[in-house]
């Protein structure tokens, strides 16, 4: 881990990363927010979060949670400490879709989620 890397919490942590708009209200209950976050940014907090070893929630909104890299993958893939979840977009919360919906629906059948 690079020497400017801190591991400032030791314990659980609310991590949130998306639009300013959307991220300035998690602030307000505590979250850790990465306002205007870029996947260059999911991918640096991930890898921070997985080497200072804290468990954490981390909220990521939705064009962020689409991205590939390689500490979203292996994260997601690992399950344990850390937990990734999906916010929906803030101008357009009822046309979000989670990625889930599809395996419930080939798992259940096309009517499931009706």
């Amino acid at each position: 881990m690079p020497a400017d890397t801190e591991c400032p919490h030791g314990n659980a942590r609310l991590v949130v990363l998306g639009s300013a708009g959307l991220a300035s209200g998690f602030g307000l209950i505590g979250a850790e927010v990465h306002a205007d976050a870029d996947l260059t940014t999911v991918e640096s907090v991930l890898e921070q979060l997985a080497k200072c070893g804290d468990a954490a929630l981390v909220l990521l909104e939705t064009p962020l949670a689409q991205g590939r890299g390689y500490w979203l993958n292996r994260l997601r893939n690992e399950g344990g400490r850390i937990v990734i979840t999906e916010l929906p977009p803030l101008p357009a919360p009822h046309d979000y879709a989670p990625a889930v919906d599809e395996v419930v629906r080939a798992v259940l059948g096309p009517d499931a989620l009706k």
